[in-house]
C-alpha cells in the first residue's frame, strides 16, 4: 500500500480497477483548509492522462509493472514476435500495443516489454537508435545559416527530417522519444 503523501514521479498504483502512473505531483498546503496532493496520472493500459487531487492520507495498493528486455525478431500478419533473451521463447504482441515510436525499431533490436499481471500493454524501443538513410534528395550548397532540413527515408521505412549534409548510405542517430535526428553515427 502507498499513501498519496508518498507519491513520486513514476510510482504506479491501482485505483478503481485502473493502473495509474504518477507523471507529476504537487503537495499543496493552502492557508485555509486541509492539505492535499494535486497529481497528473497516466492510465498505463489506455494511455489516458487524468488530473486529480487526493487527500495525503488516502491509501492505494501498489501496482508492479514488469519491464523485461526482449529482442524483436519479426512481424507476421499484424503480430510482432519478441524473443525472451533468457528462455529463447517467442512472444507474439499485437500491433495495437506498439507505440508510434516503434517505427524506428529494426529486427534484432532489444526493446523493453511492459506488462501488468502477465498482460502486455506497451513496448518501449531503445532511447537512441542508429539507422541507415536509404533515400534522400542530394544536398546542395547554398544558404545554410538557418536550420534547413530535408526529408529522408530510413531503413525501417519511416521518414524524418535531416540536415542538408546527410546523404544516402549515412548512418544517423535518432532519439525515439521525439523522432528527431540527433547526429551522424
Amino acid at each position: 500500500m502507498i499513501s498519496a503523501g508518498d507519491f513520486r514521479n513514476g510510482v504506479t498504483f491501482e485505483e478503481d480497477g485502473n493502473v495509474l502512473q504518477v507523471i507529476e505531483f504537487q503537495h499543496v498546503k493552502p492557508g485555509k483548509g486541509a492539505a492535499f496532493v494535486r497529481t497528473k496520472t497516466k492510465n498505463v493500459i489506455t494511455g489516458a492522462v487524468i488530473e486529480k487531487s487526493y487527500n495525503p492520507t488516502a491509501k492505494f495498493p501498489t501496482a508492479f509493472v514488469e519491464r523485461k528486455d526482449m529482442e524483436y525478431s519479426y512481424e507476421d500478419g499484424g503480430l510482432y514476435y519478441f524473443m525472451d533473451q533468457e528462455t529463447y521463447e517467442l512472444v507474439p504482441i499485437n500491433g495495437s500495443e506498439l507505440g508510434d515510436n516503434f517505427k524506428f525499431v529494426k529486427e534484432n533490436m532489444v526493446c523493453k516489454i511492459l506488462s501488468y499481471k502477465g498482460n502486455v500493454f506497451g513496448v518501449e524501443p531503445p532511447t537512441f537508435v542508429e539507422l541507415t538513410v536509404t533515400k534522400t534528395d542530394p544536398g546542395f550548397k547554398g544558404d545554410t545559416a538557418t536550420n534547413a532540413t530535408k526529408p529522408a527515408t530510413l531503413e525501417t521505412g519511416c521518414e524524418i527530417r535531416v540536415p542538408l549534409f546527410i546523404d544516402e548510405g549515412d548512418v544517423i542517430r535518432i532519439d525515439t522519444r521525439t523522432g528527431e535526428y540527433m547526429e551522424r553515427a
